[in-house]
């Protein structure tokens, strides 16, 4: 089974998370996949960045959606890195994405990159929230989805269903044998997130999990060789 390594925002344990410098640097990296966020500007711009504000990551303050384009531009992601949107994105690095949206406004704005794009094949889309699964099945046909959970129980399995997601994408923390069972009963792929130690690397081999979200690229080297 081919166990995917998933760079988280990049690789943020290293560079700036979701700037084209931590992009490029997990494709170099050899990742197989790469994560990243979404949110709209004021301007309707679908901007990659995790928070709903840029205070944490970058030099300036306030939310997202109170700045245009142009004045998020303007802000240092660090290192001098730009906060980037989806299109720059696509083209600097090859690798797979896997794309979270915040809500279901974030998910017609990236309906549209998708089919203009033809991004079905390239781009999964991952969200904590039923709702903006549920409507990027219904914009984007075919798209592959991922249900998103930090807390939560058994019901999650059943969410994901309910949602047409095809992964779960759970907390390493709380994942259980049970969890998992279950999850393969529902015939659904699980990645286990953030997956930064080797004890934590050792416990999703053992699960048997498809793949891990993490914030260092070893993880890729050592992946190999852990049981």
């Amino acid at each position: 089974m081919n166990f995917l390594t998933i760079g988280h925002r990049g690789v943020m344990g290293v560079e700036p998370e979701n700037t084209l410098r931590s992009f490029v640097a997990a494709e170099h990296a050899g990742l197989d996949v790469i994560e990243l966020d979404l949110h709209l500007s004021k301007d309707g711009a679908l901007v990659v960045m995790h928070d709903a504000r840029v205070d944490r990551t970058t030099d300036g303050t306030g939310p997202i959606v109170e700045r245009t384009l142009d004045e998020l531009r303007a802000l240092d992601a660090g290192r001098g890195e730009r906060i980037p949107v989806f299109d720059e994105v696509l083209d600097a690095v090859r690798l797979p994405l896997q794309a979270e949206i915040k809500d279901v406004a974030a998910a017609r704005a990236l309906a549209e990159v998708m089919h203009r794009r033809n991004l079905t094949a390239r781009v999964e889309v991952s969200s904590f929230h039923d709702e903006a699964i549920t409507e990027i099945s219904r914009l984007v046909p075919g798209v592959r989805t991922a249900l998103i959970a930090s807390r939560y129980g058994t019901d999650v399995v059943d969410r994901a269903v309910e949602a047409g997601a095809a992964t779960v994408c759970l907390n390493i923390r709380r994942l259980t044998l049970e969890i998992v069972e279950q999850a393969r009963k529902a015939d659904l792929k699980i990645i286990g997130w953030v997956v930064n130690t080797q004890d934590h690397l050792r416990l999703a081999r053992a699960l048997g999990l498809d793949g891990a979200t993490t914030d260092y690229p070893e993880i890729k080297r050592t992946g190999r060789f852990t049981a």
